[in-house]
Formats: structure tokens, C-alpha cells, sequence
């Protein structure tokens, strides 16, 4: 597991190109089964188009691209040329032209297909993701204050808290403070409190 750059959200933007109208649309997805979704809902709504044109990374290797009848090289290869120079994964992009009448030749055609992707995903906007560690600890109330002012240090985000006949507190933070978090919480607290890893997982995690 590492950190990654996906989109925050679905969006798009568009521009007309020698009277070719191009919509490039991008969304965060997680499986080529959502991936292959949003192309199949974009070919239905734009289903006049002169071509819908595609890329997808996912995290976990794969990589599609489709020129939907578009030249060779000139739509699909430039759309997914945009994602990987960006550092992007986890999405998909859609690029739609409806033809103008006027040819724009194959440089034409890698321009304007690289420009939808890039208007699409800067509409999307992006949103990095760290691994996380998320903890169970458990405390005398003795505990309590030096280990709420020990978890801001590590910008630590506190996912719950009960306070019964010991205090018990789920938090959350990113993977690079870890193991100094836990040296340090040893050290505050004389090995008293004990952190317990539920899980690691990737985040959006903003530090401030």
C-alpha cells in the first residue's frame, strides 16, 4: 500500500474546436466494473456523438484506453498520456466530440483530445491520498490529558471516544508518524498505554 492521487469528485468542462464541440467528463473509480459503468452511462447520454473516447487507471495495474473510431493513436493514447503525467489513478475519463464538419488532422485531434482530459480533471479536482494507520488505545483517566496532548503533534484525527470505567479512544493518522507516535506515546505515558492497530488503510487525511 502506498500513497496515491486520485479526483475529489465527477465533473467535466468543455470547449469547441473548429466547430467540434468536445465534453470531457472524470470521476474517481475504484474497479474496472465502475469504470466500464461510467462509459456505458456517457455512450447512452451522448448517444448522438461522433465518438466517445476513454481512459482508466486503477490502482491495482490495470490500464484502458479506447479511440472510438478516432484515428489511431490520435484520442485514446493522448487521454490516458494526460492521467499518467498527472500521477493520477483510480479514475476514468471520458472525452466526447461531436463532429464539426471540419477535419482537424491527426496534431489537431491529439490536442484537443489532451486538452478535454486536462479541462476534465482540473473541473474534477484532485485529491491526494496517504496510508493510514488507524489505533484502539485504552487509558486511565490519569492518561487522558497526556495522550490528548500528544495526538494533535502527530496531526491525529480522534474517530471516537468512550469514557467509561477507562477511557477508550479510536484514532486515526498517517502511516509516515507512526512509529514515532508510538515510541513517544510509550515514553509519555511510562509503557502504560499500549496502542492497538485495527487497520492500515489510504485516506484523505489533511494535515493542518
Amino acid at each position: 500500500m502506498k500513497d496515491y492521487i486520485t479526483l475529489k469528485k465527477r465533473d467535466q468542462d468543455e470547449f469547441v474546436e473548429r466547430r467540434s464541440r468536445f465534453i470531457g467528463t472524470a470521476t474517481p473509480v475504484q474497479t474496472e466494473e465502475e469504470a466500464l459503468a461510467f462509459i456505458s452511462e456517457l455512450r447512452s447520454k451522448y448517444w448522438d456523438a461522433s465518438h466517445n473516447v476513454y481512459a482508466y487507471i486503477l490502482r491495482d495495474g490495470t490500464v484502458r484506453y479506447c479511440d472510438d473510431g478516432e484515428p489511431q493513436g490520435t484520442a485514446g493514447v493522448p487521454v490516458l498520456d494526460v492521467l499518467q503525467k498527472e500521477g493520477l489513478t483510480d479514475l476514468c475519463v471520458v472525452v466526447t466530440r461531436y463532429f464539426g464538419g471540419i477535419l482537424l488532422g491527426g496534431g489537431g485531434l491529439v490536442r484537443a483530445y489532451s486538452h478535454g482530459a486536462k479541462i476534465a480533471i482540473d473541473a474534477a479536482g484532485r485529491k491526494p491520498m496517504s496510508v493510514c494507520k488507524i489505533y484502539d488505545l485504552e487509558m486511565d483517566y490519569s492518561m487522558y490529558g497526556k495522550v490528548s496532548y500528544l495526538l494533535p503533534q502527530f496531526h491525529a484525527v480522534t474517530l471516537s471516544s468512550d469514557f467509561g470505567v477507562a477511557v477508550k479512544m479510536r484514532v486515526e493518522m498517517k502511516a509516515v508518524h507512526a512509529e514515532r507516535f508510538v515510541r513517544e506515546l510509550e515514553e509519555a505515558t511510562s509503557a502504560t498505554v499500549f496502542p492497538y492497530e485495527v487497520e492500515e488503510i489510504c485516506d484523505c487525511l489533511e494535515e493542518k
